[in-house]
């Protein structure tokens, strides 16, 4: 009966990321994709021959995502090297997680952090019987850890935002929000999740750590309640300011995860893009204007670099 469920919550969770918030999924780890089998390991390896087999070696979906997402040259500019101790804000399905795992390695630790177990039910799916999923994410995300790499893998945690444990201050190396602020910025005026987030995220580094941020990244001349994060969209210099009142000291951006295409109107939000590639209910051509969104690809994103003083 149990499997039914989780089974009955992954449909669920996939019809509401095309009806609202795509990025969000409580993990399950029957839901899951192994990995390709490992290459033999060079003992003498570099981190970037290290990053490359494991990168290699991902299963084809996440692989379809790379020229979208380039991890490779993210993870670099956020500095990641293995043995780090990493906080990964809302790990979600695991897209980064299954990366970061093995390329941290044995030395390594690898922290999730969940949003507040109180903001999902404002999301539309969030039920109960959501919920009652959502309350088994900690036991899930070392279920899927197990699941997704078995060999020299970092060991993992994991604490819900606004709730960091006394024990994760100041061990962190690298905190990662990839794709995670919006919905924080979005509820942030009535119940304070993002200045919540960014006060564990500073708390969770040590001095001098990097804090990155990729964000969809709303064009300067959109209106401001258009870009408050419920179209999935954040104005950079929100996200900078927001980011130094937490105390971060804003180091450097890069454009590698930017996508100039992606020029939305202020009837659309990020969702139509893909993977969601959520269509209007009223779309005259529905096939034409999702090969539209495909050309177009995923979002226009921000990749930005931060340092705990």
């Amino acid at each position: 009966m149990q499997k039914i469920l989780m089974f009955v919550i992954v449909l669920f969770l996939a019809a509401c990321q095309q009806a609202d918030v795509p990025e969000p999924a409580a993990p399950t780890p029957q839901a899951v994709e192994v990995a390709k089998s490992e290459p033999q390991v060079d003992p003498n390896e570099t981190d970037a021959e290290r990053l490359s087999r494991i990168l290699e070696a991902q299963p084809d979906a996440v692989q379809a995502r790379y020229d979208h997402r380039h991890p490779r040259e993210t993870l670099e500019f956020f500095g990641v090297e293995p043995g780090m101790t990493v906080v990964e804000a809302l790990p979600g399905g695991g897209w980064y997680t299954r990366i970061l795992l093995p390329y941290l390695g044995a030395e390594g630790r690898l922290i999730g952090a969940n949003y507040a177990l109180e903001m999902w039910p404002l999301f539309p799916f969030g039920t109960e019987a959501f919920m009652v999923e959502m309350r088994r994410w900690p036991e899930q995300f070392q279920a899927q850890a197990d699941q997704w790499c078995a060999n020299d893998c970092a060991s993992t945690d994991t604490f819900w935002l606004g709730s960091m444990p006394e024990r994760m201050v100041g061990t962190a190396d690298v905190v990662t929000f990839i794709r995670a602020l919006h919905n924080l910025a979005r509820f942030n005026e009535e119940h304070g999740y993002l200045d919540a987030a960014l006060a564990d995220a500073f708390r969770a580094l040590k001095s001098g750590g990097t804090f990155g941020v990729v964000q969809h990244w709303a064009r300067d001349d959109m209106p401001d309640d258009w870009a408050d994060g419920s179209n999935g969209y954040l104005k950079k210099d929100f996200v900078i300011a927001r980011a130094e009142a937490a105390g971060f000291e804003f180091v450097a951006e890069s454009d590698v995860n930017t996508n100039p295409d992606d020029q939305p109107s202020t009837d659309e939000a990020v969702w139509r893009l893909p993977p969601s590639l959520r269509l209007p209910e009223d779309a005259e051509n529905p096939d034409a204007l999702r090969a539209e969104y495909e050309a177009i690809g995923e979002s226009h994103r921000m990749t930005l670099k931060f340092r705990k003083p």
